[in-house]
């Protein structure tokens, strides 16, 4: 035999067991409904925040809950990311970079809260849950009140402290 044929012949081999090869069998299809739960985009300017309202205090019980294991009591310590205090580090060697100190848009607390925490369970969490946490968040970080109520109207109006320290890159 040639060593064009041999080579040919291997070539169809390979081509004829991979078709006939059967799936590995991992994983599990998964429904339109499912996909739907997990298909949603926060937009900075608040597109696509769902129906719901929460305020600092209701957050405040559920942070004991669900966040102070690894973010702290008051959210400046734990195992995980600070996510209180840092205001005014981010121009010294040593930046915190937290919500109150880096993150420019109040809205994108609310779309991280809700596509992955808390880290044991992410998603579980209701809307009003969610807004209940951004806006406990917010209130250590001493950008919104203990009384402040927010919604899908109230929450992309949240001036955050550091909204405009950061410069678009205007490259295609």
């Amino acid at each position: 035999m040639s060593m064009s044929s041999i080579s040919g012949s291997a070539i169809l081999l390979c081509i004829a067991t991979t078709a006939i090869a059967e799936s590995p069998g991992l994983g599990e299809p998964v429904s339109q409904s499912e996909i739907e739960q997990l298909d949603f985009v926060v937009m900075p300017d608040g597109s696509g925040l769902p129906a719901g309202s929460g305020t600092a205090m209701e957050g405040q019980a559920l942070f004991a809950t669900h966040c102070i294991a690894c973010h702290g009591e008051d959210g400046t310590g734990g195992i995980n990311d600070r996510l209180a205090g840092g205001h005014g580090s981010l121009a010294t060697d040593a930046p915190a970079k937290t919500v109150g100190s880096y993150w420019p848009y109040a809205t994108t607390l609310f779309d991280y809260i809700r596509r992955a925490m808390p880290y044991q369970s992410p998603g579980t969490l209701t809307p009003d849950e969610i807004y209940a946490l951004t806006a406990y968040v917010l209130f250590i970080n001493e950008i919104v009140d203990e009384n402040a109520e927010l919604d899908a109207e109230a929450l992309p109006a949240v001036r955050m402290p550091n909204a405009d320290g950061f410069t678009w890159d205007y490259q295609p």
